[in-house]
């Protein structure tokens, strides 16, 4: 035999032991990624690993992101390796190249008889296609059916939020919970940490913050104050001292871990509503100089900053100047919500501001307010973003708005030509109710299900296609006020977040709710995988017999 020939065979050889049949099971979990991408197509062979898996990355870029599939498959204890060039069959390639359709975080994947390769312009194309790629592989991470696979987010923004001024999480769960997050392409995290309930975020130049403003005498245990029940009894509270901050270095850590997902964090420090734990820490802040304190229910109380005295921009600039070097991103989020005017009303230092403004009433002295601390963010190089009601009284020059109160707010602010990101209560508020039975956890008392999830669209038909530029994407908002545990906010993060993140990445036009429930059958057990307390409404729906859920 020559060695030509000897050649041939060991080659086939090779190629024989690498690929087979593809299971139906194997075909139907490469054809349910989520979100879906924009063109998928399988074939009815795969790639077997039945020795080490080799992945191929040369450049620095290409081995950041390889990092994160050598984890995923040592994750299910299989032996893998990135080296930087390989002659096998079955290797998986990383390779930064240049797709202009693919865009900055498109990628493409190829899977065949000559191995598996991602393609893309930047390393966070990669990271998606090795996101989608090991959606792709079987459950034991052996096998990947032949597919090939084009894809790239509708939407630049793409957000989920996460209040922990009501309830704090360990840094491992945020770090979980961002895990989550990049795992559906999300690219955007909203840290809210700042309210009337705790003040999160160490600020060294006002101690007081982390020592007061951080902790609230005990928690309410009820509903909060309803018409039907404006006072709550004693027995109504835990009587237990609640609190707790993160200190700088923990923003930091958190920061860049979320940096290397390509998910960039936007803290949200609360202004000039919302204010209640840092005037219980600092009481000169407001209107009449207390007492205050740390609330200890929820809803919107009339203590806020003080808009008259300097010393309130003052404390509000030097907070900044700590915040905005933890987070290298464009944005800053100053609230702006929920802000009653009843103090400044009343206010000897409100009135004078006003009168020396020319404002003619408490909600353009709320403009002022807003537009004199975006001018000091934007001097600092990042831009402010603020819920809706930062349009009353007239818009600051540069400021993004957040549309939360329904789409009025996003439209009216598209049409004067200033980013959206759409955040309606009724789509996208995922502390609602996701099923009206009795034996749901306590919640917001409004039902979002997750059908209603998926069918919304961010770009309101009121828009003409050139206001419609401004719609930067969505964002979907977890409020803790009843969510006291880490399995409590996943319960009711996923599975709306898995439809979120269609609505955000997908093209609208290939967007299907019968099609998303048959791909959830898969999705779900990728959520086991990754042990997520997930509600299980939804496996009833698809015919699945739901496990006992943790408690």
């Amino acid at each position: 035999m020559s060695k030509f020939i000897l050649l041939i065979l060991i080659v086939l050889g090779i190629i024989s032991c690498a690929t087979k049949e593809a299971s139906p099971e194997l075909i139907n979990r490469a054809q349910s990624v989520i979100p879906k991408p924009v063109s998928i197509t399988v074939g009815g062979n795969s790639i077997h690993w039945d020795g080490p898996i080799i992945i191929v990355a040369e450049t620095e870029d290409e081995k950041r992101e390889a990092r994160f599939l050598l984890e995923a498959f040592r994750m299910k204890k299989l032996e893998s390796s990135i080296v930087s060039e390989s002659d096998r069959k079955d290797a998986i390639t990383l390779l930064i190249t240049n797709v202009p359709d693919l865009g900055k975080e498109g990628y493409s994947i190829v899977s065949d008889e000559k191995g598996v390769i991602i393609k893309a312009n930047e390393g966070t194309g990669l990271f998606y296609g090795v996101q989608t790629l090991f959606q792709m592989v079987s459950a034991d991470g052996k096998e990947i059916a032949f597919a090939a696979v084009t894809d790239y987010p509708r939407f630049a923004y793409r957000g989920l939020l996460l209040d922990v001024g009501r309830h704090l999480y360990p840094v491992s769960f945020i770090k979980k919970y961002i895990d989550l997050l990049a795992y559906h392409k999300f690219n955007r995290f909203q840290w809210h940490l700042t309210d009337d309930q705790g003040w999160r975020i160490e600020i060294k130049k006002y101690p007081k913050l982390k020592e007061t403003g951080a902790y609230r005498d005990e928690t309410v245990t009820t509903y909060a104050r309803t018409k039907d029940r404006p006072f709550l009894k004693p027995s109504d509270y835990d009587g237990k001292r609640y609190g707790g901050y993160y200190a700088q270095e923990e923003i930091k850590d958190v920061v860049q871990y979320a940096a290397d997902r390509h998910v960039t964090v936007i803290p949200e420090i609360e202004m000039p509503g919302h204010a209640l734990a840092a005037l219980a820490s600092y009481p000169q802040l407001g209107c009449t100089d207390g007492p205050y304190k740390t609330a200890m229910t929820w809803g919107i109380f009339d203590d806020v900053f003080c808009a008259g005295k300097e010393e309130t921009f003052t404390f509000l600039e030097d907070v900044l100047d700590e915040v905005i070097p933890l987070f290298p991103g464009e944005y800053v989020h100053i609230g702006g919500d929920e802000c009653p005017k009843i103090k400044w009303e009343a206010c000897p230092q409100c009135k004078k501001r006003m009168k020396d403004e020319n404002l003619k009433d408490a909600h353009e002295l709320q403009r002022y307010f807003v537009q004199r601390m975006e001018k000091y963010v934007n001097s600092k190089g990042k831009k402010i973003i603020g819920w809706d009601e930062i349009l009353e009284g007239g818009l600051a020059p540069n400021a993004t708005v957040m549309s939360w109160r329904g789409e009025q707010g996003g439209i009216a602010a598209a049409k004067q030509g200033h980013e959206v990101i759409m955040s309606p209560t009724d789509c996208c508020y995922f502390d609602y109710q996701q099923d009206t039975s009795s034996t749901e956890p306590m919640a917001i008392k409004k039902y979002l299900p997750v059908s209603t999830v998926y069918a919304y669209e961010p770009i309101p038909k009121q828009l003409t296609v050139e206001e419609s530029k401004y719609i930067l994407g969505a964002q979907a908002n977890v409020w803790s006020e009843y969510l006291r545990t880490p399995e409590q906010v996943e319960y009711m993060v996923y599975p709306r977040a898995s439809a979120m993140a269609e609505v955000v990445w997908s093209p609208k036009e290939s967007r299907d709710y019968s099609d998303f429930l048959s791909r959830m059958r898969i999705h779900f057990q990728r959520l086991d995988e990754l042990n997520v307390n997930y509600a299980k409404h939804l496996l009833k729906e698809i015919g699945v017999v739901p496990s006992v859920p943790k408690e």
